[in-house]
């Protein structure tokens, strides 16, 4: 299969290599010849192993200077790793939410690799009592992390079909190397990125078992069931969504009941933690309950209020996707449903956690998969991830307000960085709607992700449906002119 080449497809990634040479010849033949040592997938490993050395220098200053005090803040290395270690006992039970009475807000299987790493990490008495445990706890975090980083750009370079270079975004974005290291949340964009492969070799019940998995890990990946449902609608074709359902609840269930039935308050302590927490940083939210202290006369918003209002924007938000999916002339791709719904139940929730933007970045890559917009993108993540922390030293640090960062320079970022997702957004939407704009449709290839949806004929759509309406009208016309002649 002949693959799309960067450098000749991208005009923006062609200027860039003017300096050593241009893009690559038209008379080449990428993916029907043989490349040699250099395949795709292996100078994709080099590219994450860049990334990756790029993670690990974002967090050098806490690594040698320690994680104690402001430093987190004050050089922006913070990592809940580090901060958990302690903090919810691992350090003395690795098993503590499970046998040690501790509560911890994360789901199932995000507390089993909690815990795992955790019993792996060496005892205090190891190398003469002088080991940092809490750096050891952080590095095998981070090695798995790697692995995990790894694993996600190969299966994507294989889910985008004729375009596997575009797994090369994830390799190296900035967001990636700065937040990837901050939570656990790499285990769940592996095991979304791994259900959109089995979905896209038709094989929906293997997909939806990692959906479950990846939902027991975090909440998000079960989103994915979202654009199934919707192209099902579109194509009439049901028994794919009933084997991804099935494979997923199977999955989600058999992780999730075992705990549920050992201890039900701390298997459901992560449900009522995210139902009664506040606004979050970052959050939209958080951002108007800021600006709002800081203006006479405006009011702060609760955390029932808060519930409320992101529930039924993000309702809303799916509607108007399912409604643009269904009348769109030609079916939406697979990716570009799940990154509106994914980024929209982002840009509602009441959290926005810095790590957050490497759930959205694999989908960018199949879903708008365009460097120069790639990158301003990711210019305005960056400029957001930076401005949380100074924010954070500033509330926690004891400076005079002249020399503290301002709070509103900290709303304007995170405004920033939800315009810049909205941007993104429109860019897919655009695409929906013109199918011409496409990068991916522009180079041959229909929806290499439509897996058990590819090829199938289109039983509901807006010219279906407009046919449909204005048939017998239509039909009526003729027959009073034929009796009129």
């Amino acid at each position: 299969m002949r693959i799309t080449v960067p450098t000749r497809n991208d005009r923006f990634l062609s200027r860039l290599t003017e300096v050593i040479g241009g893009p690559l010849g038209r008379f080449t033949d990428p993916g029907r010849v043989n490349p040699g040592i250099f395949t795709v997938q292996r100078v994709l490993v080099i590219l994450t192993i860049i990334g990756i050395l790029g993670a690990i220098l974002a967090k050098n200053m806490c690594r040698t200077q320690g994680w104690g005090g402001l430093n987190s803040y004050q050089w922006a290395c913070y990592s809940d790793w580090s901060a958990l270690f302690h903090a919810r006992g691992f350090a003395d039970n690795a098993f503590a939410p499970f046998t040690g009475g501790e509560l911890f807000e994360y789901p199932v299987l995000m507390s089993v690799v909690a815990s795992v790493t955790a019993w792996l990490t060496p005892g205090g008495d190891a190398f003469g009592g002088q080991f940092n445990r809490t750096l050891a706890y952080f590095d095998i975090n981070l090695f798995f992390v790697a692995l995990l980083w790894i694993l996600t750009v190969i299966v994507t370079s294989k889910t985008a079909g004729r375009r596997p270079w575009d797994a090369a975004m994830i390799a190296v974005a900035p967001g990636m190397m700065l937040a990837t290291t901050i939570n656990w949340d790499m285990w769940a964009v592996a095991a979304l990125a791994v259900a959109l492969l089995f979905w896209s070799r038709d094989k929906p019940f293997v997909a939806g078992i990692f959906i479950g998995l990846g939902t027991a890990t975090k909440l998000y990946p079960i989103l994915f069931l979202g654009a199934v449902i919707v192209l099902a609608i579109r194509t009439g074709k049901y028994k794919p969504l009933i084997w991804n359902v099935a494979g997923t609840a199977v999955a989600w269930i058999a992780v999730n009941i075992p705990f549920a039935l050992a201890d039900f308050d701390a298997w459901s302590y992560f449900f009522e933690f995210s139902r009664d927490r506040d606004a979050g940083y970052s959050s939209i939210w958080y951002a108007w309950n800021l600006g709002a202290a800081n203006v006479p006369g405006m009011p702060l918003m609760s955390a029932e209020f808060i519930n409320k209002a992101g529930f039924w924007g993000f309702a809303l938000a799916c509607v108007l996707i399912a409604v643009l999916a269904l009348v769109a002339k030609q079916r939406p791709r697979v990716s570009s449903i799940l990154f509106l719904i994914v980024a929209s139940f982002v840009l509602f929730n009441k959290v926005y956690s810095p790590q957050f933007v490497v759930w959205l970045v694999p989908l960018v890559a199949l879903a708008w998969p365009r460097w120069r917009d790639f990158l301003i993108w990711q210019l305005f993540e960056v400029l957001h991830f930076w401005a949380v922390w100074l924010h954070l030293w500033a509330l926690f640090a004891q400076w005079e307000p002249q020399h503290s960062f301002p709070p509103a320079f900290y709303v304007y970022a995170v405004i920033a960085h939800i315009l810049a997702t909205v941007w993104i957004m429109g860019k897919v939407v655009m695409s929906i709607l013109d199918p011409s704009t496409d990068p991916v449709r522009r180079v041959g290839q229909e929806d290499p992700q439509a897996g058990p949806f590819a090829g199938q004929p289109d039983k509901f759509s807006w010219a279906i449906l407009s046919r449909y309406l204005t048939g017998p009208k239509a039909s009526t016309r003729e027959r009073e002119n034929t009796t009129s002649s």
